[in-house]
This record gives structure tokens, sequence and C-alpha cells, in this order.
């Protein structure tokens, strides 16, 4: 049975670990994505020489070339149209876009942020968290809104905060959960099983067994 694969493109500014993780995921013959582009806002990307390696289309648009966020958000939309891209998945991406953009791309561009939104939004994650004593940490996928890390939730993974933990431990158990959650959000999504209701997300199948949600003992 053969079917047609969601045209993506994942967009990166730095190592791009976990568009990694979306590349692989995507080898399979039944995953419903086909990753079509690799594009960063930074040429010395690493993730760039990654994609490279494994023959992946890629593309850097140096966002310091353009005067204006219009400008360099024009260039990224034509290489993203010229690729065919039909959704588009943020991993690391560091530029904030205009509402135009986000709102070109409504409920068709997901992201993924290292916490449990709506908590801890921004930078900083981890050293937050540890500050603020919590437990319980993780990360979100989620549809992308014009507001900083807002929009519809598509899934979450949680992991425990260890009473030894720095942010730098406490950053590489978040990012091991990171790799699992992003390519299952992503499935869900472009499968059409995931869609935005009321600006909630609600699954479609009814064998489907839910949104992608990991518990600590991960």
């Amino acid at each position: 049975m053969t079917f047609k694969k969601v045209r993506t493109a994942i967009l990166i500014s730095g190592r791009g670990s976990n568009m990694q993780s979306l590349v692989e995921a995507a080898q399979a013959d039944d995953y419903p994505a086909e990753i079509v582009l690799i594009a960063s806002n930074r040429p010395d990307a690493a993730g760039l020489e990654w994609a490279n390696a494994r023959g992946l289309p890629t593309l850097a648009i140096d966002h310091k070339k353009y005067k204006t966020r219009d400008a360099f958000e024009a260039a990224l939309q034509d290489a993203l149209a010229a690729a065919g891209t039909e959704l588009v998945a943020l991993a690391g991406f560091m530029r904030l876009m205009t509402s135009d953009f986000v709102e070109h791309w409504r409920d068709r561009m997901i992201n993924i942020h290292p916490s449990l939104l709506p908590s801890f939004k921004g930078l900083h994650t981890h050293e937050r968290a540890l500050a603020a004593g919590v437990k319980i940490a993780g990360c979100t996928v989620h549809f992308v809104r014009t507001e900083m890390d807002e929009g519809p939730i598509i899934g979450q993974a949680a992991v425990p905060v260890l009473s030894g933990d720095d942010p730098a431990t406490l950053a590489a158990r978040v990012l091991a959960a990171e790799h699992r959650l992003y390519p299952a959000s992503l499935k869900l999504v472009a499968s059409g099983l995931a869609r935005v209701e009321g600006e909630k997300v609600i699954t479609l199948h009814e064998s489907n067994p839910g949104l992608p949600i990991y518990s600590p003992s991960l």
C-alpha cells in the first residue's frame, strides 16, 4: 500500500539534534512525512553539514544579510515554496517570526520547546526549572503562534528532576525525551490524526492511542 507523504521542511540554527531525530524517523517507509529541505539562518550551523553528508537538500539563508525580518522571511518563504513544502518543523530555529509568516503557516508549522509548556517559556529553561524547585521537567511539541512558545500542544514528555541535577544534566535528560517526542508528534500531524479545534489539539481516529505523552520513567 502506498500513500502520499507530507513534504516537510526543517528549520535549524545550530547542530540540529532534533532535526536528526526527525530525519531518521522519516526514513521508515510507513512514516507519513518526507523531509524535502533542511534550512538554516546560520551558514555555519553544524546541522547543515550533517544533512549534506546524508544527501539531504540543504540551504543557508543568512539573516544578517537582510535589512529587515520581512525581507529575510520573504527569502525563506521562497525557499519553502520552491521545495513544495506543506509542513514546517522548527528544530532549534532561533529566530522570532513575524505574525504574517506565522499566519501563513498557521496549523502547518510546529516547534519543540525544552519545558512543559506553559511553564518556562523562552530561554534558560533548565536553569529556571531548577531554581523553581520543580520535581518534573520535560519538553513540549506545539503548533506555532505569533507569541513566543505559544500554541496548541501536540504532545509532551516528562522527565524527573533529580536532587543532584545541574542545568547540563537536566538538559541531557530532557533532550533524550525530545528525540522521542518530536518524531511521534510530527507523525501525528503529518498523518492527519491530529488537528486544531478551538486552539486545542484533538486526535481524529478512535483507534489512535492519543497524543504523545511520556512518563518520568523514560
